[in-house]
């Protein structure tokens, strides 16, 4: 175990040491003809696909060779290796493709993983505010002068708390003590419940592993419906630079025939897919693994498109939380194969 967490972590630094030192230079993909590496943000929920593609073996069986993905902890260090050629292919969120946007970089998505904004916002169970059922507006205003966990800036946990704070008047980056605690989940879960944080703005399943642990509430759930305007947005996703996608059409297209018959394993047969589940997350009790089956078939599309409303409802936000001033279109980041409405 010693060994493969050394393994990964000296992975880790080659992709970031990539990253750092190409700067902004853009050089595409580095990687043997045949293969497709990726750079995940973290094992969230949001790509489980990934993993059910890997193994099922529906990577081998498109002909194409997909190593276990690199965790690189927050969406700007996928986002820059993405750009520098560190990794092909990035497993994040949605804000990432929109800042190599703004950074010059011709970028194009890859494939849909989840149509749901995915993050929550939880409380530890000492927390003094009201209850989760109050109404939205009161729920963040208790939020404030907390200390906040989120993976790190730039990133869509931290994109959630900008949003909600201003809904109220706030600035969450002054009303609220925001703390990186970069992509591992458990992590996370643990400065929660421990009293090192009083809040988490984190991904799926840590709202779920909390509330199965009874040491906090799920306080503020765009997917439940908390949340107006962010029913159906885009936001886990595959992305790449187009200069990437030129080196390797073959391949990425296999990578995202393979993607796809994961999702579709998930939705076909829900049984296997939670054993799946249970071996993506580790310690993961079975409870949790029963609160997150049905919402990974709720929020994950069943093919790779993307549907224009999502995307144009994720600009939006993206656009009031200050992410993005001048954002790309549709059809700037959406293959026309990709196009759904």
């Amino acid at each position: 175990m010693r060994a493969r967490r050394g393994l990964a972590a000296a992975t880790t630094a080659l992709v970031l040491l990539a990253a750092t030192v190409t700067g902004c230079a853009q050089h595409g993909s580095t990687s043997k003809q045949g293969t497709v590496t990726v750079g995940q943000v973290s094992n969230s929920a949001a790509f489980f696909p990934i993993y059910v593609a890997q193994q099922k073996g529906y990577f081998s069986q498109a002909g194409v060779k997909v190593g276990t993905p690199t965790i690189l902890g927050t969406g700007a260090k996928v986002a820059a290796a993405v750009k520098s050629g560190g990794v092909d292919l990035g497993a994040s969120v949605f804000p990432d493709i929109l800042n190599l946007a703004k950074s010059g970089t011709d970028s194009k998505l890859v494939t849909n993983l989840v149509d749901k904004y995915y993050i929550d916002v939880v409380v530890g169970k000492d927390f003094n505010g009201p209850d989760a059922k109050a109404p939205l507006n009161d729920r963040i205003k208790a939020l404030k002068g907390k200390k906040i966990g989120i993976t790190g800036p730039g990133s869509g946990t931290e994109a959630l708390l900008i949003y909600l704070f201003k809904k109220v008047g706030l600035d969450a980056k002054t009303d609220a003590e925001l703390v990186n605690l970069g992509g591992t989940v458990s992590a996370a879960v643990g400065a929660l419940k421990t009293g090192r944080v009083d809040a988490l703005s984190y991904a799926q399943p840590a709202a779920q592993i909390v509330e199965t642990g009874k040491f906090g509430t799920n306080y503020i759930s765009p997917v439940r419906g908390d949340v107006p305007g962010l029913d159906d947005v885009t936001q886990g996703i595959v992305f790449t630079t187009d200069t990437t996608l030129g080196k390797k059409k073959k391949e990425i297209a296999a990578f995202q025939q393979a993607v796809v018959r994961g999702l579709t394993y998930i939705h076909s047969d829900p049984d296997g897919a939670r054993k799946l589940l249970g071996s993506y997350l580790g310690a993961a009790k079975p409870a949790t693994l029963d609160a997150l089956m049905p919402l990974l078939e709720k929020e994950m599309p069943d093919k790779a498109g993307f549907p224009r409303a999502s995307f144009d409802a994720s600009i939006t936000f993206n656009v009031a939380t200050g992410e993005v001033t001048d954002p790309p279109s549709y059809e700037d980041l959406v293959p026309a194969d990709l196009r759904t409405g």
